[in-house]
């Protein structure tokens, strides 16, 4: 690309194969004021100016640091020179004396999620680099779960980062090459003393990932096997023939998601308990078990998962108020929207209540799984399932099988 440095065309590179040309959405981009994310910042500024996109900068403040008040004001002051809107997204509550890398990253892709969709933003810009890379994979090493940082990936905050992606365009390049990068430009970043504490992990991989070669170019993981799934009245529906054809290692990790985007919860179950499901799936005769908030039943040609109604311990299932002109979430699984105020709740124990059209068609549906459909009911007592038939002024979006396909990479670019 003409005119460009190789780390600003290899980020522009990363930004057609991901962005829309005609999306007019605004970005989001975090930037912690660090090297890595200020040099992303610059660079998606000028891109964003190329192809007429708005760009929000959005800095959390973890409040760990006795510097993070002053680190924030240097992010805004980034974007005020660039003339782009600016949040600070502040972590308040009670936190641990010794808070976990973990809980603050979640935290912090909490409140960008929720900050993103509150700008209209579908994509959150995130600057990992080549070193984050080689740092997940001396972790690995280490024996930590670190996954590798992804190009396109979609938001690990749930369900607060539903239908928003991260992009990560610099993947391909060094640490060291931003900053040379930036001190060519005088830009100045902030140094976070966390990145040396060596209680942590990464700060304990940083040198071996500093020395290392650069590592190959990421490659795209896409579960094929994700294809092969239907959604039927709130459950998804996969082809045990398929499941069986499919490798083993594809097949757990699908049998995981699948069961926490049918579940509603945010945390892959454990790896032994898949296995084992995985397991007995690949077998002839039935399977009926529990997982991760779901329900697993499979039959010689079909495996079924579903919510299951009888497990209380995540709390999901509890009632949620929907105010007109706000989306909310129920149990991780639907996006319910009013035109006027209603109560969103489970349907065990209020079924006898239903329209007769819709308690025939809850009767049609597998025992185990009709105690976890949503009820709405407004002001004046009624009550209807809006999964199983039409509400007057409600809308409901089932989130799983989308989810689903989002976390399974089936899902490679911005929405046109």
């Amino acid at each position: 690309m003409r005119g460009l440095t190789p780390l600003e065309a290899g980020a522009h590179a990363a930004f057609a194969r991901r962005l829309e040309p005609g999306a007019r959405r605004p970005l989001a981009v975090a930037l912690s004021g660090g090297g890595d994310s200020l040099a992303l910042t610059l660079i998606a500024d000028a891109w964003a100016r190329r192809a007429g996109r708005d760009l929000v900068v959005l800095t959390v403040d973890h409040g760990l640091q006795a510097a993070s008040a002053d680190w924030t004001q240097a992010c805004r002051a980034h974007a005020e020179r660039l003339a782009r809107p600016f949040r600070s997204l502040a972590w308040d509550g009670e936190k641990p004396a010794r808070v976990a890398p973990t809980v603050a990253r979640a935290a912090r892709h909490r409140l960008l999620a929720e900050a993103a969709r509150e700008a209209g933003a579908e994509v959150i810009l995130m600057g990992h680099t080549a070193d984050d890379r080689l740092e997940a994979v001396a972790m690995r090493a280490a024996g930590a779960t670190t996954p590798e940082p992804r190009e396109w990936a979609p938001s690990p905050a749930w369900p607060e980062g539903r239908r928003l992606f991260l992009l990560r365009p610099l993947l391909a390049a060094r640490r060291s090459e931003l900053r040379d990068w930036l001190r060519a430009r005088g830009a100045a970043w902030i140094d976070d003393p966390a990145n040396a504490d060596l209680r942590f992990a990464r700060p304990r991989a940083r040198p071996t990932a500093a020395t290392s070669p650069d590592p190959p170019p990421p490659v795209e993981v896409e579960l094929a096997l994700a294809r092969q799934v239907a959604e039927e009245t709130c459950a998804l529906i996969l082809p045990r023939a398929a499941f069986r054809a499919a490798e083993p290692a594809e097949a757990a990790r699908l049998l995981a998601m699948a069961c926490v985007c049918a579940g509603g919860g945010a945390r892959l179950p454990d790896g032994a308990r898949v296995g084992r499901l995985a397991q007995a799936l690949t077998t002839e005769g039935p399977v009926a078990a529990t997982l991760a908030g779901a329900r697993v039943r499979a039959h010689a040609t079909l495996i079924r998962i579903a919510r299951e109604a009888g497990e209380a311990a995540r709390g999901g299932l509890a009632p949620v108020a929907v105010q007109p002109g706000r989306a909310a979430i129920w149990d991780g699984r639907f996006e319910i929207e009013a035109e006027r105020p209603v109560t969103v709740r489970a349907t065990a124990g209020l079924a006898a209540r239903l329209p007769p059209a819709q308690r025939r068609r809850l009767l049609a549906l597998p025992a185990g799984e009709r105690g976890a459909l949503p009820v709405v009911t407004d002001s004046d007592g009624r009550m209807e399932s809006p999964v199983l038939g039409a509400v007057a002024g409600v809308r409901v979006t089932p989130l799983a099988a989308e989810r689903l396909r989002a976390a399974s990479g089936l899902v490679t670019r911005e929405r046109a």
